[in-house]
């Protein structure tokens, strides 16, 4: 397979947690209120971004991880992830967070959740990478309004760097895609009654 530098770059910096962390960011910038608090926010960067993010240099040297290589480096992220969101859970439970913080927990919660359960539960290869970006988009379009779509050629990119690499398929890429819209909705659904 040929180096695509350009394509790995895109897929480095459009991680998930860094994704989260930019969107936790422009909500924080224009809506600082959404997070009651400085404290509130910095404790959302660490669940939903230092704590993934931990799942890159600790699958080098945990034992039983570090052999598994790009699979095993994925699998490791995925979980420490999951960690990561029912931590944030628990923080904002007993933290008490405004409604819309929960709201962000829960739907990356559920997220993780269903991207664990479609990869290793039935076997059905969804993509991390694009409900990494596709979650916190949906978000800031339902938090922020219709301006956030301009985020959308982000996930264009990462659809492209993802073929031009052969990490994903399209249906994964879609399923991807689709499992933190869903995961959106579940969280309004019974976070804000109709």
């Amino acid at each position: 397979m040929k180096k695509r530098p350009v394509e790995k770059i895109v897929r480095v910096l459009t991680l998930a947690p860094i994704m989260a962390l930019l969107a936790l960011s422009i909500l924080f910038g224009i809506q600082p209120e959404l997070f009651g608090g400085t404290g509130n926010y910095g404790a959302a960067v660490f669940f939903l971004t230092v704590l993934p993010l931990l799942a890159y240099p600790l699958q080098r040297v945990l034992p039983g991880w570090k052999d598994k290589g790009r699979d095993g480096q994925r699998r490791l992220a995925i979980w420490m992830a999951v960690i990561g969101y029912v931590a944030g859970i628990l923080y904002a439970l007993a933290a008490a967070v405004p409604e819309r913080l929960m709201l962000i927990y829960l739907a990356y919660l559920f997220s993780g959740c269903l991207i664990l359960l479609f990869n290793k539960g039935i076997k059905i290869k969804a993509s991390g990478h694009a409900c990494g970006v596709a979650g916190p988009l949906a978000l800031l379009v339902y938090l922020l309004g219709s301006a956030a779509l301009l985020g959308l050629p982000i996930l264009a990119l990462v659809y492209w760097a993802s073929l031009r690499m052969g990490r994903h398929t399209w249906p994964e890429l879609l399923l991807g895609s689709v499992l933190p819209l869903i995961a959106l909705l579940s969280s309004i659904a019974i976070l804000i009654p109709f």
